[in-house]
């Protein structure tokens, strides 16, 4: 099996296989298709995180064939370390941009400006296997960032951003207009990944004031704006609980916003990876201003 004979897909059908299969999954369940996951998919030879349309589709992929490894890599990765993909396996293709002025990386597909970008930018699919698919992948414990104490540090990441989190009564909300996040005291979550979720969800939408990423949608989205504005936050709580390794189930009171998002998927496969941007783009902010923080201190 060669390199290039190992790509199944061209770059761009990645969007239209996605959002597939989100479609589908939504329709079938009326759920995100990536409840359960814990960790953040990482590239097998480096050990960095996949980002943005990749961390989707490798998502997607994991769930619907049962991986439990967050490590992926390329045949010429795997074969580098000693592994060997097993006979009839299919890949995964994720996407890098090359620059048109030299420089290559996952930038388009995450960047908060990729749609504006594009015309800059070339996309190029590379295909992955997972580390269930290969033999002698030394898959061992996942990395340590994402071991048992991730629900701690995750708490103290959200602590730390100096957000107004006000706990009591009522349905979990940021008040744009009085710049707070309302929350019910942990005793009314399952458990503590669950409330960090929430709160993790609450955090995506606060970012998105004026006063920090200034996020609005209604340009892309018009009047489906709101509908969307909640599927970044959903893709942001998913992105930090990942970073953390915590495991929490999409939220169940998102019902309501399923027929929104099912609509504007049908018509535009890029929808869902405009929402994965904004929702990488607050969580890189967020994470940037804690280690901010930790360094002045």
């Amino acid at each position: 099996m060669t390199e290039s004979g190992a790509q199944a897909e061209h770059a761009t059908d990645v969007y239209a296989r996605v959002t597939r299969h989100i479609v589908d999954e939504l329709e079938r369940q009326g759920r995100l298709p990536w409840g359960g996951i814990s960790a953040l998919p990482v590239n097998a030879a480096t050990g960095k995180p996949y980002r943005g349309v990749n961390v989707l589709a490798l998502w997607v992929t994991a769930a619907r064939a049962g991986y439990q490894s967050p490590r992926w890599g390329t045949l010429r990765q795997w074969n580098e370390q000693g592994g060997r993909i097993r006979k009839g396996e299919k890949s995964t293709t994720v996407v890098f941009w090359k620059n048109l002025s030299g420089d290559e990386g996952e930038r388009g597909e995450d960047s908060a400006d990729a749609e504006e970008s594009r015309p800059r930018f070339v996309a190029r699919g590379y295909p992955v296997f997972n580390a269930a698919q290969v033999e002698g992948s030394g898959e061992e414990l996942p990395p340590e960032e994402y071991s048992s104490d991730g629900l701690g540090r995750a708490e103290a990441f959200a602590s730390s951003l100096g957000a107004d989190v006000r706990t009591g009564d009522g349905t979990p909300c940021y008040d744009k207009r009085g710049d707070y996040i309302r929350l019910p005291g942990p005793e009314h979550f399952r458990d503590g990944a669950a409330h960090f979720a929430v709160l993790a969800h609450e955090l995506t939408h606060w970012t998105g004031a004026a006063s920090r990423l200034a996020r609005d949608l209604s340009g892309r989205f018009g009047s489906e704006a709101y509908a969307m504005e909640e599927l970044v936050a959903e893709l942001g709580a998913a992105f930090l609980s990942a970073t953390f390794g915590v495991t929490a189930e999409p939220r169940s009171d998102h019902a309501r916003y399923v027929g929104s998002w099912l609509e504007v998927l049908r018509r535009d496969t890029r929808a869902v990876f405009a929402a994965a941007s904004k929702a990488q783009a607050a969580a890189d902010w967020m994470l940037a201003k804690t280690q901010a923080l930790a360094a002045a201190a």
